[in-house]
């Protein structure tokens, strides 16, 4: 591999240099170069290639096991060592996060519905329990507040809201463009946490006007909405903390982004079998 770094860079450091910092000789190297490629050196070249134009569509955010998901897409076949192997050797770097903590304390609303999803985070099929929450997000004009609605069947975000300020509006903005892309769902049991937004008559009244049924987490536990806990923390570990937003607005076309465009139909998900939620749900489609 010294000899092919060499080669790789001779363009930049004369070979002399080179040679000297990796402490090999300059006859080796012109020997070396001299031999003709094995056939699995080849493979291996080709197959770098397929891995960093995988590594630079998923914005460095796959591993191995996705990157190996994604080739056999392709019809190309290669082991998950293989690919660690050379992905490390080419110095691609995955995005990566500290281990997510719950942080959370106790809240001093009541309750005005039951802990009914009980952590049961996965679904029988589409629009059968969705699960909500809002986040903020910094920029140089002040924080905006995001607020979404995934559906747990596929991990598919199907509506979203983005706000200067956590009001009223940002929950039920989401929630509608939701309803309006999954037509109205029976049997719908929608989770969230007991923030204030949804306390409100007009959030209320959306849920009664649909036949929804509503759940929300217990006093203090973060985990009754680990689902959603999770998206934020794949938003903001992936994607928000590598940028700094001047505006509003460029957080806004950001978020939309990634929402929209990778996560809900490129991001290869390890619940879903590496299957994107636009896929999953194309794949089991009800003919």
């Amino acid at each position: 591999m010294k000899y092919a770094f060499i080669r790789d860079h001779r363009k930049y450091y004369p070979v002399r240099t080179l040679c000297r910092s990796l402490c090999v000789s300059r006859s080796g190297y012109y020997a070396w170069q001299a031999r003709p490629e094995s056939t699995r050196l080849k493979a291996n070249r080709a197959l770098l290639q397929q891995i960093e134009e995988v590594h630079r569509q998923s914005r460095q955010t796959y591993g191995p096991i996705r990157i190996r998901r994604e080739l056999l897409s392709k019809d190309i076949q290669a082991g998950v060592n293989r690919i660690a192997k050379l992905k490390r050797q080419a110095g691609l770097v995955t995005v990566q996060a500290k281990v997510w903590q719950s942080s959370c304390g106790g809240r001093t609303f009541e309750h005005i519905a039951e802990h009914k999803l009980l952590r049961r985070f996965s679904a029988s099929g589409p629009n059968r329990r969705w699960v909500g929450d809002i986040t903020f997000i910094s920029t140089a004009e002040g924080w905006l507040y995001l607020s979404v609605f995934m559906d747990l069947y596929s991990r598919m975000i199907v509506g979203w809201a983005m706000n200067g300020s956590p009001n009223r509006s940002l929950v039920t903005d989401a929630l509608e463009m939701a309803l309006g892309r999954r037509g109205k769902p029976c049997e719908l049991l929608i989770h969230t946490d007991q923030g204030v937004q949804y306390r409100t008559g007009q959030y209320q009244a959306i849920l009664a006007r649909n036949g929804i049924e509503p759940s929300m987490s217990r006093k203090g536990k973060c985990l009754d909405n680990a689902a959603m806990e999770s998206f934020f923390h794949t938003l903001k570990t992936e994607h928000v903390r590598h940028h700094r937003y001047r505006t509003r607005e460029q957080a806004r076309q950001s978020l939309f982004d990634y929402i929209e465009i990778f996560y809900n139909r490129q991001r290869r998900h390890s619940y879903l079998d590496y299957m994107t939620p636009f896929e999953y749900e194309q794949r089991n489609a009800v003919s």
